[in-house]
C-alpha cells in the first residue's frame, strides 16, 4: 500500500469506533504503520468524526512529529510511537473510551478470561497498565511493558481506556471491539455473582484455534 492507501484506509477504521459505540466526540484514534518507512499515519487532535477524509489523516514519524499534514496530530501520537518503535510486529495501534472497558480501566482491575471468546482473541486476561499523563511516551512505555509480557492485543490503561494493537490496523480496531464486548459481558456476569476463570490449558487450546484454524483461507493478497 502507498501512502494515499494508507490514510483512506485509516480514515475508514475510523467509522468503526463510531459505529460501535468506543468513542464520543472527537476521543479516540486509530494509526497504522507505513511499512518500509520510519512513519506512522493517525487521525488529527480535535477533529469530528464526520469531518475526517483520507487528506485530514496525519503522517509523523516514530519520535511523534509532524512529517505532513494540514492539522495537529492526535494528543496520544507519542505514545503511539513509541509502540512502533520498540514493537516492530505491530503495524495497528488503537486507543478508545468505550465505556465497559474504560470502567474496569477506572477501577484498576484486569477483565478476567472467564469465556471462550475472550480465550479465542486475548489468549487470558485482558491486563492493566500503569497509570500515566497524555502528552508524553509515557502512556506508550506503559502499553509495551504491559504487553510484552501478555498475548493479549488489548491493555487497560489505568483511570484512562483500553489500547489496543495488531498486525494490522484493521486487526487493532477489531481488538478495540472485541475488548469493549466482552469487557460488557464479564460486568454483567459479576453483577449475577463471583466468575471463574476458564483452566490454562482450555485457554491455550481455544486462543490456538481461533488464531491458527478459524475462519477462511487467505487468499494472496489478502490480510
Amino acid at each position: 500500500m502507498n501512502l494515499e492507501d494508507i490514510r483512506a484506509e485509516v480514515c475508514d477504521l475510523h467509522r468503526h469506533l463510531t459505529r460501535w459505540g468506543l468513542v464520543t466526540w472527537t476521543a479516540g484514534n486509530v494509526s497504522a504503520r507505513v511499512p518500509g518507512k520510519d512513519l506512522l499515519v493517525i487521525k488529527p487532535s480535535g477533529v469530528e468524526y464526520d469531518a475526517l477524509t483520507p487528506k485530514s489523516m496525519v503522517v509523523c514519524d516514530l519520535d511523534g512529529n509532524l512529517v505532513e499534514g494540514e492539522h495537529s496530530p492526535s494528543s496520544d501520537t507519542a505514545s503511539h510511537a513509541y509502540v512502533y518503535r520498540h514493537m516492530p510486529e505491530v503495524n495497528g495501534v488503537v486507543h478508545t473510551h468505550s465505556p465497559y472497558a474504560t470502567a474496569w480501566a477506572a477501577r484498576g482491575e484486569p477483565i478476567p478470561c472467564s469465556i471462550t471468546a475472550m480465550a479465542d482473541e486475548f489468549g487470558g486476561d485482558i491486563p492493566v497498565g500503569p497509570f500515566a499523563l497524555i502528552g508524553s511516551d509515557d502512556i506508550g512505555r506503559g502499553i509495551v511493558e504491559t504487553l510484552r509480557q501478555s498475548r493479549s492485543p488489548a491493555v487497560l490503561m489505568r483511570q484512562h481506556g483500553p489500547f489496543t494493537i495488531g498486525p494490522t490496523a484493521k486487526s487493532a480496531v477489531k481488538a478495540a471491539v472485541m475488548c469493549e464486548d466482552v469487557a460488557r459481558t464479564l460486568h454483567l456476569a459479576r453483577q449475577l455473582g463471583p466468575i471463574d476463570r476458564l483452566p490454562a490449558t482450555a485457554v491455550d487450546r481455544l486462543f490456538d484455534r481461533y488464531q491458527n484454524v478459524y475462519g477462511q483461507p487467505l487468499m494472496e493478497g489478502q490480510q
